[in-house]
């Protein structure tokens, strides 16, 4: 089974100096069809103003995972990380038995663009921790690149969820297959551009959700950026 969710269908929200859409439901968006996928519970694409951000906030027992696109988003919180998140980097945070953070875009005259991403973790009550690390364009062209993962396979960010998270970049004649465990669930979210994925052709924004499916093939991207969820049964 393979389900298409378009752009236009998810969940929209205009705070002025955040203009975020929600894959799944969150804060005042409620969509009781959907309420995450598997253990993919939050996809949000945000984009925050120069010089705003969301002040120091809480979290307990979720994976939390910060792709950036455009701009940077400047990280600090309680367990005393103070770090810049630029385009290439994944972020985890593990709120654990709880942390407070925060983000911000420091720039004077340019957007943060990023993805906050929440995965239902496998283990409760651990203790919060942090990691980022980097992953050139030469390592997602052409291929889906692991780039989180529970056992931190392929130099991966540790996750503490049954997930494993790709990204890739495609253009004209680049391809990829993953082949898929029939039994667990995939998602795959079109970051930007335009890829055809098992013969559906995704615009930016758009999702594909599959079930029952072996095999994911990617191909024909007009300047493709996508990210693939492995996910819990």
């Amino acid at each position: 089974m393979m389900t298409l969710r378009t752009s236009a269908e998810r969940g929209y929200a205009d705070h002025g100096w955040l203009k975020s859409f929600h894959s799944f439901s969150f804060a005042g968006y409620h969509d009781p069809q959907h309420m995450g996928f598997g253990n993919l519970r939050v996809i949000n694409e945000d984009r925050i103003a120069a010089g705003r951000g969301f002040g120091t906030h809480s979290h307990q027992n979720m994976e939390i995972i910060s792709y950036v696109l455009s701009g940077e988003l400047a990280h600090q919180d309680s367990l005393g990380n103070v770090k810049g998140i630029p385009p290439g980097d994944v972020q985890r945070m593990s709120a654990g038995t709880g942390v407070q953070h925060s983000e911000f875009n420091h720039a004077a005259d340019q957007t943060t663009h990023f993805l906050q991403i929440w995965i239902e973790p496998n283990v409760v009550g651990i203790a919060p921790g942090y990691a980022q690390k980097t992953f050139s364009e030469q390592d997602k062209r052409g291929v889906l690149r692991l780039v989180a993962a529970p056992d931190g396979a392929q130099g991966s960010v540790l996750i503490h969820a049954d997930a494993r998270l790709y990204a890739g970049l495609f253009d004209g004649s680049e391809s990829a297959t993953l082949a898929l465990d029939p039994q667990r669930k995939a998602y795959v979210q079109l970051v930007r551009g335009q890829l055809e994925v098992n013969g559906q052709t995704l615009h930016a924004g758009d999702a594909l959700a599959l079930q029952l499916h072996g095999e994911l093939r990617l191909g024909h991207g007009q300047s493709a950026e996508v990210l693939v969820f492995d996910l819990a049964p």
